[in-house]
């Protein structure tokens, strides 16, 4: 008996029809993203190594445990990418593309040996969003709003809120974390064992811990807001201004940090409340150093944000915010009956539709049994219409179309299907 083969743990199919909500939902981001002048960027899935170990930290969880490595002929370290921005950085250096086309998005799947959950898996897809060379804050705020209008003609504003938050700069933060591990160390007996590993590797990730006990904690643990320099509150204080004036509502977190090392200023999550655990939608910040450290001599600023498009689907799909219509998954159903006559004829006039109509999804049956099992066939593909072609029709030139819905046909010549399709089809 052969054993059957299933999918990589963690990793999981997109089946039809969920490919048309995803389609759907993705032509949205772009055009939206066309609207407000972003270009798109392709980017490999394998990078070298050393930069993700670079730029995102030593101490995260995604460099630790969560990496796809693997080594190839030459004995060279490489990454399934965990995340875009680094590889998207290292494009921008590598091409010298820091003056042209400053806003750019990419799309694809990230890699993450993380433990699989509702709306979380180790194969996912992401759509980021990056502006190179731009300080001001209204950059920040173009991205908040533009994924606001996102949400808007997606209609899940009921059913997502924006968080925001200042991390201040790196000096900021190396301040506030002696100052937390000299806290935390303090109350070592409410952090249970696996806490208590991250006080010196990375304590930041505590803040946003989900044991209530040490939620409960955090209320009197130091905060980073009283650590941070004059620009970065005065910067801060700009974004919430222009937010304001734009109609936004936000919740500022003062645990909100963000799970890499690289982000500095503005971070800001959309998070909803309809997935369980796994909250966030789109997060992103901030990562003026970033560039810096991966170049030298290149003292440019950016911030960018990536949407999870996995979690955004079963949001969509939760909500019902989008109902595609499904009723009919194929258009037109063309029947040959077996004779080469008819068969030649059929792709004669099924590539005559496609030419005229190039939305319609049309399919062509080849399975040569008689009319009556061919229209189950068609009814079970969720065919709208069926065109038959028979010797009959041939010799009369002529064709029947079948209505499957109303259960109605008629039969027309031949020079008149075009003409009877545009006023089927007269809003495709």
């Amino acid at each position: 008996m052969i054993k059957k083969i299933t999918a990589v743990h963690g990793m999981h199919d997109c089946l039809f029809p969920d490919t048309l909500l995803w389609e759907n939902i993705e032509n949205i981001i772009k055009n939206t993203l066309k609207n407000y002048g972003y270009q798109e960027i392709k980017l490999p899935i394998l990078e070298k190594s050393k930069l993700f170990k670079k730029t995102i930290g030593e101490s995260t969880d995604i460099i630790e445990k969560e990496m796809y490595n693997l080594f190839d002929k030459n004995k060279d370290s490489l990454t399934l990418r965990p995340e875009g921005t680094t590889g998207f950085l290292r494009s921008i250096i590598e091409n010298n593309i820091f003056y042209n086309n400053r806003r750019f998005w990419y799309n694809g799947p990230m890699f993450r040996y993380e433990r699989p959950q509702k709306g979380r898996y180790r194969q996912f897809n992401q759509i980021g969003i990056e502006i190179i060379g731009l300080k001001s804050p209204y950059i920040d705020a173009e991205i908040i709003i533009l994924t606001n209008n996102l949400w808007k003609k997606l209609n899940i504003t009921n059913n997502i809120f924006l968080e925001i938050n200042s991390i201040g700069s790196i000096i900021d933060r190396q301040k506030y974390i002696t100052e937390l591990i000299f806290f935390f160390k303090k109350n070592l007996k409410f952090l249970d064992f696996s806490y208590q590993q991250k006080i010196y590797r990375n304590p930041l990730r505590i803040l946003d811990a989900k044991n209530k006990n040490i939620q409960k904690l955090l209320n009197y643990a130091p905060k980073l807001k009283n650590f941070l320099n004059e620009k970065s509150i005065d910067t801060f204080r700009k974004l919430c201004e222009i937010l304001n004036f734009m109609n936004i509502k936000f919740t500022i977190n003062n645990y909100l940090v963000r799970g890499l090392d690289y982000y500095n200023d503005i971070v800001f999550e959309w998070k909803t409340n309809n997935l369980g655990t796994s909250k966030t939608i789109c997060g992103g910040g901030r990562y003026d150093k970033l560039i810096n450290k991966m170049s030298f001599n290149r003292d440019k600023n950016g911030v960018g944000c990536a949407i999870g498009m996995e979690r955004l689907i079963l949001l969509i799909k939760n909500t019902e915010s989008i109902k595609l219509d499904t009723d009919f998954l194929i258009d037109i159903f063309l029947i040959p009956m077996e004779n080469s006559y008819t068969l030649k004829k059929i792709l004669i006039i099924g590539e005559l539709i496609r030419k005229n109509f190039p939305k319609l999804r049309i399919l062509t049956s080849y399975l040569f049994k008689n009319l009556k099992k061919q229209i189950i066939q068609a009814i079970k593909y969720k065919s709208h219409f069926v065109i038959i072609i028979g010797l009959k029709e041939i010799n009369n030139n002529s064709i029947i179309i079948k209505n499957l819905y109303s259960k109605k046909q008629v039969t027309i010549p031949e020079n008149k299907l075009i003409l009877k399709l545009e006023k089927i089809f007269k809003n495709i």
